[in-house]
């Protein structure tokens, strides 16, 4: 593989150096390095991140491949700075057992766009009910330590304790899907004026709080980890702070579409604005820009949710919930969180790269710009500002939220191990 430099980029936002790749890794991170025997992509302006990292992505395969295959999600990945991905287990079959989680694994491997991490269930067939082979997922080559049952609550406070437990002997972690079920039965959207407005049945944020507070009691009496994806309301984060204050083991994500988007969007009975959990109000986006600045919230995780055509094309009551995320997810972030001051750039490569891949165990992931690492790097040109045009993503499906709306910034380069995956906005 031959040698890369590149030239003049701001690392993590700082001061222009020069980054030279060798191989799989960094060879030398500086000011005027020589570009002897080297490819060298000017950078100058530009920002350089390590590899993003995904700890909650949904791929749909295998069984859904008309949403999504691993490798169309994967190149949606890299296009937009990913070089890992954790893949949800809702697929069909489910992944709750080794050979599920190895096939999904493997997949990855083949297509090499950017790593791939399954994530296995937590119960069998996501019902609930039984657990699911947690310890022949980890000790499979996938190496699984992550689990969750996402798309589904693990309701039963029982079944989430032995979860809990089961993971904490190999230092593996619950990743919950925070619903009441019964809370939640013919929701459409965020539980609110909006929805008292408009007639739709409401979603209220307590089905989500109660199900996090029960959870970090749970993890603190166990002694273990707990993960909660897509928290959603200001009352969330108020939960987790609290929790981290006594020490309890929880983290949090928070996805892209929740720094941005309210339930005033509902108004259009669009079905892209159809999500779970549902777009909050104004007052719970800025309690979650505030609780990711903060440190409250750890992460941002896409929750990048491909559905065909024919399930977002409906009336809203059958419409499919979830959007695409990946090609977009830094973009958002830049906007609501960096162009208004509340992370800089550095901050960013924490929650997007550094933390997930440190919850996630991913190896090899979210390190530092220095020399001696691998070289999973990402470029960004943070001055571009362009209208968002699924057109042109590489997912295989095209249920974003953003469609014509001007968002800034632009990956430009994608580098996983060295291997070029994306140029100048181009998949290789």
């Amino acid at each position: 593989m031959s040698k890369i430099l590149i030239r003049g980029a701001k690392v993590l936002g700082g001061e222009q150096q020069d980054v030279l790749i060798d191989g799989e890794t960094i060879a030398a991170v500086g000011t005027g390095l020589s570009a002897e025997g080297a490819e060298v992509i000017e950078a100058e302006g530009k920002v350089l991140l390590p590899g993003l990292v995904d700890l909650h992505t949904h791929l749909r395969e295998p069984g859904r491949e008309d949403s999504e295959t691993v490798l169309t999600g994967t190149r949606a990945a890299a296009s937009g700075g990913y070089t890992a991905v954790f893949a949800m287990a809702n697929t069909f079959p489910v992944a709750d057992t080794a050979g599920v989680v190895e096939q999904v694994w493997r997949l990855g491997k083949e297509h090499g766009y950017c790593d791939v991490q399954p994530i296995g269930a937590v119960t069998v067939g996501l019902e609930g009910r039984k657990l699911a082979e947690l310890g022949a997922m980890h000790e499979s080559a996938a190496g699984v330590t992550v689990f969750s049952d996402d798309g589904k609550c693990v309701d039963d406070a029982v079944i989430m304790r032995r979860a809990l437990e089961y993971v904490k002997a190999f230092g593996g972690i619950v990743a919950q899907h925070a619903q009441e079920p019964r809370l939640t039965e013919g929701a459409q959207m965020n539980e609110g004026v909006v929805s008292a407005e408009l007639g739709l049945d409401g979603w209220p944020a307590v089905a989500e709080e109660s199900i996090i507070a029960r959870d970090v009691l749970l993890a603190e009496h166990v002694g273990s980890r707990v993960h909660i994806c897509h928290l959603s309301t200001a009352g969330s984060v108020e939960i987790v702070r609290w929790a981290k204050s006594r020490g309890i083991q929880v983290t949090a994500e928070v996805t892209p579409h929740h720094l941005l988007l309210t339930d005033e969007l509902v108004r259009t009975y669009n079905p892209v604005y159809k999500v779970n959990p549902p777009l909050r109000t104004e007052r719970d986006v800025m309690a979650l820009r505030e609780a990711l600045a903060d440190g409250t919230i750890d992460i941002v995780a896409t929750d990048h949710a491909p559905h065909p055509h024919e399930d977002k094309d409906c009336e809203w009551a059958a419409a499919a919930m979830g959007m695409v995320g990946l090609e977009t997810a830094l973009s958002v972030v830049q906007e609501t969180m960096v162009d208004t001051g509340l992370l800089d750039w550095a901050g960013v490569a924490d929650r997007m790269s550094a933390k997930p891949a440190q919850i996630g165990q991913a190896t090899g992931h979210g390190r530092p710009v220095s020399a001696g690492e691998p070289a999973n790097l990402t470029l960004v040109d943070t001055a571009y500002r362009g209208q968002v045009d699924p057109a042109g993503f590489a997912s295989r499906s095209r249920n974003t939220p953003y469609q014509g709306r001007e968002l800034p910034g632009r990956v430009t380069h994608t580098w996983l191990r060295g291997k070029a995956t994306l140029v100048d906005g181009k998949l290789t």
